[in-house]
Protein backbone atom coordinates (compact mmCIF):
# COMPACT_ATOMS: atom_id res chain seq x y z
CA UNK A 1 0.00 0.00 0.00
CA UNK A 2 2.85 1.90 0.28
CA UNK A 3 3.40 2.48 -3.64
CA UNK A 4 -0.28 3.87 -3.58
CA UNK A 5 -0.43 6.13 -1.13
CA UNK A 6 3.45 7.65 -2.80
CA UNK A 7 1.53 7.58 -6.03
CA UNK A 8 -1.35 10.24 -4.23
CA UNK A 9 1.05 12.22 -2.79
CA UNK A 10 0.67 16.12 -4.25
CA UNK A 11 -2.67 14.88 -5.79
CA UNK A 12 -6.31 16.49 -5.40
CA UNK A 13 -8.53 13.59 -4.62
CA UNK A 14 -12.23 13.16 -4.05
CA UNK A 15 -14.65 16.18 -3.16
CA UNK A 16 -18.23 16.93 -3.51
CA UNK A 17 -18.41 17.76 -6.80
CA UNK A 18 -16.28 14.37 -7.74
CA UNK A 19 -18.97 12.96 -6.20
CA UNK A 20 -21.51 14.68 -7.68
CA UNK A 21 -19.89 13.76 -11.38
CA UNK A 22 -19.93 10.01 -10.39
CA UNK A 23 -23.63 10.33 -9.49
CA UNK A 24 -24.37 11.72 -13.08
CA UNK A 25 -22.55 9.22 -14.63
CA UNK A 26 -24.19 6.43 -12.99
CA UNK A 27 -27.94 8.17 -13.18
CA UNK A 28 -27.06 8.75 -17.32
CA UNK A 29 -25.22 4.98 -17.48
CA UNK A 30 -28.83 3.64 -16.49
CA UNK A 31 -31.31 5.91 -18.34
CA UNK A 32 -29.52 6.73 -21.55
CA UNK A 33 -30.04 4.23 -24.76
CA UNK A 34 -28.45 3.20 -27.52
CA UNK A 35 -24.44 3.45 -28.12
CA UNK A 36 -23.41 6.64 -28.93
CA UNK A 37 -25.41 8.13 -25.58
CA UNK A 38 -23.69 5.47 -23.76
CA UNK A 39 -20.12 7.18 -24.64
CA UNK A 40 -21.60 10.89 -24.08
CA UNK A 41 -22.38 9.46 -20.65
CA UNK A 42 -18.34 8.65 -20.33
CA UNK A 43 -17.69 12.29 -19.74
CA UNK A 44 -18.47 12.61 -16.16
CA UNK A 45 -16.46 9.62 -15.64
CA UNK A 46 -13.59 11.18 -17.30
CA UNK A 47 -13.86 15.05 -15.61
CA UNK A 48 -14.29 12.89 -12.37
CA UNK A 49 -10.86 10.82 -12.66
CA UNK A 50 -9.29 13.87 -14.32
CA UNK A 51 -10.39 15.72 -10.76
CA UNK A 52 -9.14 12.99 -8.58
CA UNK A 53 -5.40 12.64 -10.10
CA UNK A 54 -4.62 16.33 -10.65
CA UNK A 55 -1.68 18.16 -8.90
CA UNK A 56 -3.55 21.17 -9.34
CA UNK A 57 -5.20 21.54 -6.02
CA UNK A 58 -5.69 25.17 -6.10
CA UNK A 59 -7.87 25.08 -9.59
CA UNK A 60 -9.91 22.15 -8.17
CA UNK A 61 -10.30 23.69 -4.89
CA UNK A 62 -11.86 26.55 -6.47
CA UNK A 63 -14.33 24.18 -8.84
CA UNK A 64 -15.63 22.69 -6.09
CA UNK A 65 -16.12 25.84 -4.06
CA UNK A 66 -18.30 27.31 -6.96
CA UNK A 67 -20.16 24.26 -7.14
CA UNK A 68 -20.83 23.91 -4.05
CA UNK A 69 -21.99 28.29 -3.86
CA UNK A 70 -24.36 26.93 -7.25
CA UNK A 71 -25.85 23.88 -5.45
CA UNK A 72 -26.56 25.30 -1.92
CA UNK A 73 -29.84 25.71 -2.82
CA UNK A 74 -30.15 22.06 -3.81
CA UNK A 75 -28.65 21.13 -0.81
CA UNK A 76 -30.75 23.56 1.55
CA UNK A 77 -33.86 22.67 0.66
CA UNK A 78 -33.23 18.86 0.96
CA UNK A 79 -31.76 19.60 4.14
CA UNK A 80 -35.15 21.40 5.17
CA UNK A 81 -37.57 18.51 3.94
CA UNK A 82 -35.20 16.41 6.01
CA UNK A 83 -35.51 18.22 8.88
CA UNK A 84 -39.68 17.87 8.86
CA UNK A 85 -40.02 14.47 7.87
CA UNK A 86 -38.27 13.93 11.09
CA UNK A 87 -40.18 16.34 13.36
CA UNK A 88 -43.19 14.27 13.94
CA UNK A 89 -44.65 16.57 16.66
CA UNK A 90 -45.15 19.48 14.04
CA UNK A 91 -47.19 19.95 10.78
CA UNK A 92 -46.16 22.12 8.14
CA UNK A 93 -48.01 24.29 5.80
CA UNK A 94 -47.26 26.93 3.19
CA UNK A 95 -48.69 30.19 3.24
CA UNK A 96 -51.02 30.69 -0.15
CA UNK A 97 -50.08 34.44 0.24
CA UNK A 98 -46.42 34.43 0.52
CA UNK A 99 -45.00 31.30 0.49
CA UNK A 100 -43.54 31.25 4.14
CA UNK A 101 -43.37 27.52 5.76
CA UNK A 102 -45.51 27.68 8.56
CA UNK A 103 -45.40 24.86 11.75
CA UNK A 104 -48.53 24.06 13.99
CA UNK A 105 -48.36 21.42 16.68
CA UNK A 106 -49.83 17.93 15.55
CA UNK A 107 -52.78 17.06 17.55
CA UNK A 108 -54.85 19.89 17.73
CA UNK A 109 -57.41 19.55 15.39
CA UNK A 110 -59.13 22.30 13.09
CA UNK A 111 -57.22 25.33 13.66
CA UNK A 112 -56.94 28.71 12.05
CA UNK A 113 -53.32 29.46 11.65
CA UNK A 114 -52.10 33.31 10.94
CA UNK A 115 -48.76 34.01 8.76
CA UNK A 116 -46.56 36.24 10.84
CA UNK A 117 -44.80 37.28 8.01
CA UNK A 118 -47.99 38.62 5.61
CA UNK A 119 -50.82 37.90 8.19
CA UNK A 120 -53.00 35.88 5.76
CA UNK A 121 -55.20 33.22 7.94
CA UNK A 122 -55.74 29.61 6.41
CA UNK A 123 -57.81 27.16 8.42
CA UNK A 124 -56.33 23.62 8.29
CA UNK A 125 -56.61 20.57 10.66
CA UNK A 126 -53.33 19.19 12.55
Amino acid sequence: MNWLRNFMAGRYGSDQLGWALLILYLFLSLLLPGKFLRYLCLIPLFLFWFRFLSRNVLSRAAENRIFLQKAEPVFSFFRKKSAQYRDREHRYYTCPGCRQTLRVPRGRGRITITCPKCGCTITKNT
